[in-house]
């Protein structure tokens, strides 16, 4: 069952264009100048019901407008969506108490205040019933590790605290929508494991269906399996995220240990020498020519261990990032049925 529906969605936006100086800031008081920036353009995705999938992209690229017009902040420019039967931007009450969207670098809890306190206005917006509001808060602080700091000031947390804390204000009444917009941002490699194993736990037993943005790509391995990525308002690909790594990156790596303690200076004919730490090198290789390199290292040189490996998924997506920028990657969607 389709639980979001996008259609051919677009936003723009009218940016006034300041110049420099005394004498032209005079002359925008009475003729100003505009530029259209596009956004989200032409965007169409369908994501089902108990779905987690990353939405990708650099900075500026058009997750979190998308996320936006989803969760019904803004309207859109053109084109329709569809979220669980609602159209977000109507802003119906009934929609409003199905979804959430957590901001990796908004706060929705009071600075000042416990954040039980920000949770108990949150049981009055919703109307939960108190039964359910303490087992849903006894839950959720329990499994994210914060129950013996819920009384805290929320400005004495740590940011990884204050991050699980905005998780659970989030949950408390049960959304089937959840929209994260890097929910991980700042936090360190023990926070940001919990908060993944968290929400991997609870969207198994809750089927909730999520979007995620993030440029942390450990969080979007361990938590999707299917991507969108986004850039310049444009999709580019929308397709399990293995697929990204065979579609978009050329080349592989391979790991060598020699026998010797020091390593041949010509290795560089064979690829990029991405790292040399005697007797270990890390080549970088055209994958079409793997066969034949490793026949041609194996017969020159005493090899000890050898290994063949994906590039890291963060390294390809930043070239596609690249690529796109630049101009040598052609826009437009690919979908994988």
């Amino acid at each position: 069952m389709t639980a979001i529906h996008v259609e051919n969605l677009t936003k723009t936006y009218r940016v006034y264009k300041k110049r420099e100086g005394l004498l032209a800031s005079w002359r925008g008081l009475f003729r100003r100048e505009y530029r259209v920036v596009e956004a989200v353009r032409d965007v169409s995705f369908e994501i089902e019901t108990g779905e987690m999938v990353a939405f990708l992209g650099p900075n500026g690229a058009g997750k979190t407008t998308t996320l936006k017009l989803l969760s019904g902040l803004i309207h859109p420019t053109s084109g329709e969506a569809t979220v669980l039967g609602y159209v977000p931007w109507k802003r119906e009450v009934a929609y409003r108490r199905r979804f959430s969207l957590v901001m990796g670098q908004k706060n929705q809890l009071w600075w000042d205040l416990p954040a039980q306190e920000s949770f108990r206005l949150h049981q009055q917006i919703y109307r939960i019933p108190e039964d359910e509001f303490l087992q849903r808060m006894d839950a959720l602080t329990s499994l994210l590790e914060v129950r013996h700091v819920i009384d805290q000031p929320v400005r004495e947390l740590s940011l990884g605290e204050r991050m699980r804390m905005e998780l659970i204000a989030s949950l408390l009444h049960q959304p089937e929508i959840l929209l994260l917009d890097e929910p991980t941002i700042g936090l360190d490699v023990v926070s940001q494991r919990t908060v993944q194993e968290f929400l991997k736990q609870y969207q198994a037993e809750q089927q909730v269906t999520v979007i995620l943005t993030s440029h942390y790509m450990k969080d979007v391995e361990a938590l999707c399996k299917r991507a969108v990525i986004i850039n310049e308002g444009i999709i580019h690909h929308d397709g399990p995220l293995a697929e990204i790594v065979d579609r978009f990156s050329q080349h592989k790596l391979i790991h060598l240990q020699f026998s010797q303690s020091t390593i041949p200076n010509d290795l560089s004919r064979y690829g990029r020498v991405i790292e040399a730490v005697p007797p270990r090198v890390k080549l970088e290789v055209p994958r079409q020519q793997i066969p034949a390199i490793l026949s041609s290292l194996l017969s020159c040189y005493e090899i000890e261990d050898v290994g063949v490996q994906e590039r890291p998924l963060e390294d390809v997506i930043a070239d596609v990032f690249t690529q796109q920028r630049n101009g040598s990657l052609k826009g437009g969607m690919t979908k994988s049925e």
